[in-house]
């Protein structure tokens, strides 16, 4: 396998302060050099996306007083993909009393990450979890209340307490509102300067810092440049490599693997997140596929039929020919598995011939005794909106009938290499939310990639930045980078609209969805990597000289946006396959087949492989460059993850 990369040197994060894990964040903050409020009006902070990380990131800094420049291709901050988040965020407020904790949730959020995050990440990320909740609400967010008036709060996969605040199904939604109505505010105040519909396709480095970027316009083509005295992505994650998942169609990778091929370290980028919760795919007519929020699984009982093709209606199959297959091997946690773990057992038990719906690739999602219990007004009060969706997509009603779901593509806990500051290994360059890799390890616990996203976009880019900016001023930029840049993206531009071909865009970005569903989905194996790594070459000469990308790029050219954006996809699923390939042991969402326990387990290698992956570019026809970050644990011991 190492004939697919070179080792390089190790790496160490550098900024975690020493001391107690509890102490770490505060002393951070002491020591950080600060920005007088006269100097930051004369710095100029770029921030590439406004989902939860980026809007509130510059929702903060504009505040704060710094000058910022920010983009989405969007046509409103409003339609970042974090709006799509539907089931809650996590915060250790403790107001049910249960046993929940700031301790308590560090230690599930490393163990449900399978032992492959940062103690000093995961526990900094848990102390701030309690402050979001308190921003939130004095933002208006209109989370859920119980009877005497507390924030109300319900229970996600791999935990056994009740930690998750929400809104309805709503949660991302009205989080995002909140954050978009602070960041519109700074915009009517001068502080942000706000550019929708702009496509970040290049990194401006100037002496090997990061010192502003280069957008398309996506209405009018028009190629611009920006400088500033730092970058910061908020770009979301890579779930579309998969042509098939639960993102918007939308969400791409290109900011953060056009910041890779100028020395970015791309981290862990194989720790992809299959989701247990979604609807099943229905037909090769799909262009994307439908989560069905985690919560539902709060009140929902998943089962099988215990026979194998057993295809009779869920209604006439009697309670002891049904198996509640989670409830079964997991009696401690049950339908609260994490999600790796959930969505693994409805593979396995599909794999059967006990799979439900068309192709026998569904598991059954059931409210009936949630409904006998609490009645139909209690369940609607909580899932309504949920229940809705389901109908107008399926035509099945949830109420009548279980939901049919079926593991799917999510989220991604790779990304871009940050350090405890969420500086990436380049000068100038900071990389928020779900574009980084940094807190969630193998797996991401529900409910968490909201906690992430607000915590750095709110309280912790806002003292690493300032830092940053505090320790010297960083001069101007010479005309000569800027220019190299924008020619850069002119000759992309031109040579993906001077092919010609005979295929489109969507044609090849289908077929590479399909590679990686297959080889390095669910369950990999040696052989399917090694498969993998023919194939995706073969499919990015092809598309090089066959794809059809119509129309110019002096207007409005969605074809070319996608050509784009697919280009760097098919770059990005080789590294993930070499990372998937040299990884031999299973981890989180990394599941190995050849690394399984008796009972069908992930079987994690903690002597070889407790490290992060950082890779390094190294040239269209050179493989990449391994730099491994030993992880090491202090609090948390590693043990074999069990919710039996």
């Amino acid at each position: 396998m190492s004939e697919f990369y070179s080792a390089g040197e190790t790496i160490t994060d550098g900024a975690v302060p020493a001391g107690p894990i509890e102490d770490r964040w505060t002393t951070r903050k002491f020591e950080a050099k600060l920005v007088n409020p006269a100097n930051k009006r004369k710095k100029t902070v770029i921030i590439i996306g406004t989902g939860l990380a980026g809007g509130s990131a510059g929702a903060t800094l504009g505040e704060q007083g710094y000058h910022v420049i920010q983009f989405c291709f969007q046509d409103s901050p409003r339609r970042a993909h974090s709006i799509a988040a539907q089931g809650g965020i996590n915060a250790a407020k403790n107001y049910r009393n249960d046993g929940d904790s700031v301790h308590r949730l560090f230690y599930d959020t490393v163990k449900g990450g399978d032992y492959r995050s940062r103690e000093s990440n995961v526990h900094r990320l848990a102390e701030i979890s309690t402050q979001i909740i308190d921003q939130c609400v004095a933002q208006g967010v209109p989370f859920a209340r119980e009877y005497g008036g507390l924030l109300d709060n319900r229970s996600f996969g791999g935990t056994q307490v009740s930690r998750t605040f929400y809104a309805r199904g709503q949660t991302g939604q009205q989080l995002l509102l909140g954050a978009y109505q602070a960041l519109l505010r700074q915009v009517d105040l001068g502080t942000v300067e706000l550019h929708a519909r702009h496509e970040m396709l290049d990194l401006i480095m100037a002496d090997g810092v990061a010192r502003g970027v280069v957008v398309r316009d996506l209405i009018s083509g028009e190629i611009k440049s920006y400088t500033g005295d730092a970058v910061v992505l908020a770009s979301g994650g890579y779930s579309n490599v998969y042509f098939l998942s639960t993102n918007a169609m939308g969400s791409n990778v290109t900011a953060s693997w056009r910041a890779h091929k100028h020395g970015a370290y791309f981290a862990n980028p194989c720790f992809t997140q299959i989701h247990p919760t979604c609807i099943p795919v229905s037909g090769d007519h799909q262009s994307k596929l439908t989560l069905m929020s985690e919560s539902l699984r709060n009140d929902g009982r998943v089962w099988v039929p215990v026979r194998a093709g057993d295809q009779r209606r869920p209604g006439d199959i009697a309670e002891d020919e049904r198996d509640y297959y989670l409830e079964r091997i997991y009696p401690a946690f049950g339908n609260l598995v994490p999600r790796d773990i959930a969505s693994r057992a409805a593979k396995n038990v599909c794999d059967e011939g006990r799979g439900v719906g068309p192709g026998g690739l569904g598991v059954y999602l059931d409210f009936a005794d949630a409904i006998e219990r609490l009645g139909r007004e209690a369940v609607e009060a909580k899932y309504g909106n949920l229940f809705t969706m389901y109908e107008r997509i399926t035509g099945e009603n949830p109420y009548q009938m279980p939901m049919r779901i079926y593991p799917a593509v999510h989220y991604t806990m790779g990304g871009l290499w940050v350090d405890y500051d969420l500086r990436s290994n380049i000068p100038g360059l900071f990389v928020i939310g779900e574009a980084n890799f940094s807190d969630h390890g193998a797996n991401r616990l529900g409910a968490s990639a909201l906690m992430q996203g607000l915590a750095d976009g709110y309280f912790v880019l806002p003292t690493a930045i300032g830092d940053y900016l505090a320790r010297g001023p960083v001069g101007g930029v010479d005309e000569s980078a800027i220019s190299k840049a924008e020619n850069r993206v002119r000759a992309m531009v031109e040579r993906l609209l001077s092919i010609k071909g005979d295929r489109t865009v969507d044609s090849f970005h289908r077929e590479l969805g399909h590679i990686m569903w297959e080889h390095c989905g669910m369950e990999r194996t040696e052989e399917g990597l090694c498969k993998a790594l023919g194939l995706i070459p073969a499919l990015r000469a092809e598309f090089w000289q066959r794809v059809n990308v119509p129309g110019s790029g002096d207007d409005l050219n969605q074809s070319l946006e996608r050509a784009g954006r697919v280009a760097d996809f098919l770059e990005l699923a080789e590294l993930m396959v070499i990372d998937a390939l040299h990884r031999t042991e299973s981890a989180g969402g990394h599941f190995r087949a050849e690394s399984q326990t008796e009972d069908g387990e992930a079987r994690r290698d903690d002597d070889r492989f407790s490290y992060v992956a950082a890779w390094e570019w190294g040239g269209e026809d050179a493989p990449p460059t391994l730099h491994r970050e030993a992880l090491e644990f202090e609090y948390v011991h590693p043990t074999t993850r069990s919710y039996k």
